[in-house]
């Protein structure tokens, strides 16, 4: 589909736009002999580079190794794609070429400029460095290569973890890629220590956590501890990247934080087709990448996975406690963390999570269980939307659910489900039983009908539980008020968003009370900035008093 937009995705800037794009210039034109490297993979805020002579041939890694040619820039054309936005590690290389070429630099900063100063230019060049990040995905190979064995509880969670991020990944079966499975035997890696990980940059990893192939990555930055920074986001769902952009777009400098990835649960949506303004739906992920793409447009510091562990409380400053004994100073704090998958009582089924049992539905899911019979658990709208986007894919879906889907449920999704010829539904039933174990994955599944006890005994390899949520706010509730469910409760003074601790505010599904609903965490998130804003204002009134 990308191939579709090329001249988007590489677009050519007349001569009015190049001397547009001049002003916001980082540095002089620089002039580079044949060959020369402009940028290599890895590098550390690498500028984008506006050709003025000659070409920039650009390439990526293919596979463990070998190089594979993306494009060649022109004169009139720029390199780099969304890292170029926050300085992260590039992902692809430049060169001069045989002619060499001549160049103008934007750096992280002054390409932000210039979206912001220029309207047309800068819409210009932020399609085309989005579109540049999707075909490096649909390509495969341009980033992360994960070896080992597809469908595993690790891989499937590392892919995840990428793929959500917006990170190109390949994975390379060690049981049937040459490449891969010489790598593995060449520096002695065992069963255990297995998926292994290459970065982009060389270094090799075995069996990480997301924290670890992160910092491989290079995409969390470093934070200084002694910057206040006006506003700390913690998570990076809906409501959060929606404070994020509102807030860093009016000059207040922002930093937001998430344990996990971007989107939070409305990240794993296979399509929402609610929300305003997108008539033919998009997906959670999409949804979360465009706004991801905006805060960053817009200078706001992105920390992602850094997990919060605790507000100080007891101090006269706002201060966060971080993984990586980090800390973090802010003037206020926006409590966004959203809540967290609620599990059924099952007991054996933390065994099977990653191996069967999974959260959320994506194109990974989908094509691991293409064909074959599923199970899946929830009558939200969140599960409706999963049935439809996963029941075409597979041969039989078996929905279950403890109450008949017109009271927890969106008419037009049950009207999507109802002519769906695959999906049975077993209203007024629950799951009581898993068989398996963590070696050969899920099994089977048994469900219950609560009204007669009757037992349905399915062989299944694959469950998704979409049965809600609880807060995620255990990290603040020694410092807010909350309900008796452990939301946290705002609006005792006189800011509506602002909870029981002066300067902390709570937007979205943490918040008790709030709409749970991707548009209402958006509104918060823009309705939260205004508050601040308030705040701030007040605090000078009482200074200058």
């Amino acid at each position: 589909m990308i191939d579709t937009r090329e001249h988007q995705r590489f677009p050519v800037l007349d001569q009015a736009q190049v001397e547009t794009a001049r002003r916001f210039a980082s540095g002089p034109e620089q002039r580079f002999d044949p060959g020369a490297t402009l940028y290599a993979i890895g590098d550390h805020g690498a500028p984008a580079w506006l050709v003025i002579d000659g070409t920039i041939e650009v390439f990526r890694r293919d596979g463990l190794s070998r190089e594979a040619p993306i494009t060649v820039h022109h004169a009139g054309q720029f390199s780099g794609e969304v890292n170029q936005l926050a300085g992260r590690p590039s992902i692809a290389a430049g060169r001069a070429g045989p002619d060499g070429c001549t160049a103008l630099p934007l750096d992280p900063a002054h390409l932000r400029a210039l979206m912001v100063g220029s309207a047309d230019l800068g819409e210009i060049v932020m399609r085309a460095l989005i579109l540049r990040r999707v075909g490096l995905i649909e390509a495969g190979g341009a980033g992360t290569i994960l070896i080992g064995m597809p469908g595993t509880p690790d891989v499937l969670r590392l892919q995840d973890f990428l793929g959500r991020s917006g990170l190109p990944n390949l994975v390379l079966d060690v049981r049937s890629d040459e490449e891969g499975r010489a790598l593995v035997e060449r520096i002695g890696v065992l069963p255990s220590e297995l998926p292994l990980v290459v970065c982009p940059t060389g270094p090799i990893l075995k069996r990480p956590s997301d924290e670890e192939l992160a910092a491989c990555l290079g995409i969390v930055p470093t934070i200084d501890p002694d910057r206040l920074f006006d506003v700390a986001v913690v998570g990076a769902g809906p409501a959060g990247l929606a404070t994020a952009v509102y807030a860093a777009s009016e000059g207040l400098s922002v930093i937001v934080l998430d344990a996990r990835t971007m989107g939070g649960q409305a990240g794993a949506s296979a399509r929402i087709e609610n929300y305003l303004g997108f008539p033919t739906g998009i997906s959670g992920q999409a949804l979360a990448g465009r706004a991801f793409n905006q805060a960053l447009k817009f200078g706001a510091d992105i920390a992602i996975p850094v997990a919060v562990a605790g507000l100080d409380c007891e101090t006269s400053e706002l201060r966060l406690r971080c993984a990586g004994d980090r800390t973090i100073k802010a003037r206020s704090v926006v409590i966004a963390s959203g809540a967290r998958y609620r599990k059924p009582d099952v007991p054996n089924l933390a065994e099977f999570e990653g191996a069967g049992v999974s959260y959320w539905v994506s194109a990974v899911e989908a094509r691991l269980c293409a064909g074959e019979e599923v199970v899946l658990v929830g009558g939200g709208n969140s599960a409706g939307q999963a049935v439809v986007f996963l029941a075409p894919q597979v041969r039989t879906l078996h929905l279950v659910v403890r109450r008949p889907l017109a009271e927890t449920m969106s008419r037009y999704l049950i009207d999507r489900i109802t002519a769906l010829p695959n999906v049975v539904l077993h209203i007024g039933s629950e799951i009581v039983a898993l068989e398996g174990s963590r070696e050969t994955g899920l099994t089977a599944a048994t469900f219950r009908d609560r009204r007669d006890g009757t037992l349905l005994r399915r062989d299944v390899r694959h469950l998704f539980l979409f049965i809600g949520a609880d807060p995620n706010a255990d990290w603040v509730r020694d410092c807010v008020a909350t309900d008796t469910k452990g939301f946290v409760l705002t609006g005792a003074g006189t800011l509506p968003l602002e909870t029981s601790m002066p300067g902390v505010f709570a937007i979205g599904d943490v918040r008790a009370g709030s709409t749970k609903r991707v548009a209402a965490a958006v509104g918060e998130g823009a309705a939260v900035v205004a508050q601040i804003h308030g705040m701030f204002a007040e605090q000078l009134v009482r200074e200058v008093q």
